[in-house]
């Protein structure tokens, strides 16, 4: 006695019909015909999804599908798979992942406001101390006169004086 997906292959092959026609047909992805064909059933997706590619094969081709969906059933269980549980964890951990991806995404723009926040701080109280420098005579001491200092103080000046003009 042959098995199911031997035999499911070779009905598929005595009408001429291709995986891709299949593949085109049902949406079914060839990775998941071509594991119930080779009877490898853990690379199905589970539950009653293994019920709706085993109905889809079995329409593209024009075979019966109650008969091929039970027969699938002896052989499932028959490999040792069981067929109550799996459905059920399968869909708490599509809901576990998707909880967790959500909170991934909620904590990394808590953190990028946080940063955000502390940057805008960070800028602003550089230009408090600043202005107070200038206007106290001390910020002149606190850049060394050199070269880049000279360079820096005239590139403020000449940014200050084009806000002045463009905010007058």
């Amino acid at each position: 006695m042959s098995s199911f997906g031997e035999d499911l292959r070779m009905e598929r092959m005595s009408r001429g019909i291709a995986l891709e026609h299949i593949t085109a047909v049902t949406k079914i992805s060839q990775h998941h015909l071509v594991a119930l064909e080779q009877e490898r059933f853990r690379q199905l997706p589970g539950g009653i999804l293994n019920k709706g590619i085993i109905r889809g094969y079995a329409s593209a081709v024009g075979l019966d599908q109650q008969d091929w969906t039970e027969r699938f059933m002896k052989a499932w269980r028959a490999s040792g798979q069981s067929d109550e549980g799996d459905w059920t964890a399968f869909a708490s951990n599509v809901g576990k992942a998707r909880l967790q991806q959500r909170e991934a995404a909620e904590f990394r723009i808590k953190w990028l406001g946080v940063l955000l926040l502390l940057g805008v701080v960070a800028f602003l109280g550089f230009i408090a101390v600043r202005l107070y420098g200038v206007k106290a005579g001390w910020w002149q001491t606190l850049i060394p006169s050199n070269h880049v200092g000279l360079k820096l103080h005239s590139w403020y000046d000449s940014a200050r004086v084009w806000v002045g003009k463009f905010l007058a």
